[in-house]
């Protein structure tokens, strides 16, 4: 998820995924036993706004995690039970943690998991390979498979290509981290997918079907406001990695003249800086207040990767902003024809020709439907509709042959007789 730049924690400013105390738990769930698994609890980013939804509406769930930096996250997180695994214990894991990949799915077979009604991962690495107790429902909603053993595995290869011997070690190992990443999907119950494109690879790498509930976006914090106006500038909000493809964005203004705001940091930030011209500003990154004003006065977004989902247009489209956005992954389902333009092809040139082509139609959009659109991914239409699966998932008719009736502690069990002699 694109949400993966927000790394600061909810109590440090800015918008919060609060409780809608108007949307009650279904009474299908209410007294369950659940336990809540997610990769890591580092940062408060797209990932840990979902959980946020289900720690709020389950309050004494377990929750079980590979490491976790204490004050990362919400308060509604920190306040669960959290358990970790012995990844907890390496020295500076919290900085480094993406290198131990080799070792989180053994990590990930330390969580135990006992009396609970119900299992809900979080997931876009290990932690749908929790263990459940035998006939307990298991519902992982997923970001994406394994990205490095899967959609991301040749940009991690190319990254070892002056390194042949490496490179082979890594080629074995992402082979066994695949097909041990398939084996697990036999673990869960139910699938549910972020968008249709993660709908499709869920699919194509777990033959698997799955249901898809967007993730939420704040509709409350961002939204237009009446008195701003429409200036000049084309607006970027991401992190600078490579694969965000910011590159593009700064080339095609630099070769059309474009002025162009740069919200984001990474480790890209120097070579980007290098290659844009004197019409293109890098802020760093900036407060979501800040944000939702650039937001709200830029002339477009420009969204040029390739997402999951991609929380940043659909924030965008909130505040009534218009969004240039490259027609595949999730921007392709959330940017309509209201919402701004897609183009087809992952280059600068064809990003600088749907800018050109766009201006040229006189900036056709619509404030109105962009914002009613943005409404439909809203924190109280994702909680509505998760929690209402995860009860459609529990209720009898639904679960297969075999779960038991879901435990509900409603008061003390009688004391057993002894056999009448």
């Amino acid at each position: 998820m694109d949400a993966g730049i927000r790394e600061r924690a909810a109590d440090a400013g800015g918008p919060s995924l609060a409780n809608d105390s108007s949307d009650a738990v279904p009474q299908a769930l209410a007294g369950l036993r659940i336990a809540l698994v997610h990769d890591w609890l580092t940062g408060m980013r797209g990932g840990e706004k979902c959980l946020e939804v289900l720690c709020r509406a389950f309050p004494t769930a377990k929750l079980y995690t590979l490491i976790h930096r204490e004050g990362s996250t919400s308060d509604a997180i920190e306040a669960m039970a959290i358990r970790t695994s012995p990844l907890q214990k390496v020295p500076g894991v919290s900085r480094h943690y993406r290198k131990l990949l080799p070792l989180m799915p053994a990590a990930a077979a330390t969580w135990r998991i006992k009396d609970v009604d119900l299992v809900v991962s979080l997931s876009h690495c290990v932690a749908k390979s929790a263990r459940v107790p035998v006939g307990v429902p298991h519902v992982c909603y997923c970001f994406t498979p394994m990205r490095y053993a899967w959609q991301g595995r040749d940009a991690y290869l190319e990254s070892w290509a002056d390194r042949p011997i490496r490179r082979a070690l890594a080629r074995g190992l992402l082979d066994r981290l695949r097909d041990w990443d398939r084996a697990t999907a036999s673990r869960v119950s139910r699938f549910v997918a972020i968008s249709e494109t993660i709908r499709g690879r869920i699919a194509e790498c777990y033959g698997r079907d799955s249901a898809v509930i967007e993730p939420p976006v704040d509709t409350d914090f961002y939204r237009p406001d009446p008195a701003a106006t429409r200036e000049d500038f084309y607006l970027v909000v991401s992190a600078l990695v490579p694969y965000k493809r910011v590159d593009q964005a700064v080339t095609a203004c630099r070769l059309t003249g474009r002025r162009l705001v740069v919200i984001g940091a990474g480790p890209d930030r120097e070579r980007l800086e290098a290659q844009a011209g004197p019409e293109t500003t890098f802020l760093g990154w900036r407060s979501d207040e800040e944000i939702r004003d650039h937001y709200r006065r830029c002339r477009a977004l420009l969204f040029p990767g390739e997402e999951d989902f991609g929380i940043v247009p659909v924030e965008a489209l909130a505040c009534g902003a218009p969004v240039i956005a490259l027609n595949r992954g999730g921007a392709a389902e959330t940017v309509g024809p209201a919402g701004g333009r897609l183009y087809a092809e992952p280059t600068a040139d064809a990003l600088a020709a749907a800018l050109d082509a766009w201006e040229a139609d006189r900036r056709p959009h619509d404030p109105a439907l962009a914002r009613a659109r943005a409404e439909s991914y809203s924190l109280p239409v994702f909680r509505r509709r998760l929690l209402d699966l995860l009860a459609e998932t529990i209720a009898p008719k639904d679960r297969h042959p075999g779960v038991p009736r879901p435990h509900i502690v409603a008061s003390p069990a009688p004391t057993r007789l002894g056999p009448l002699g």
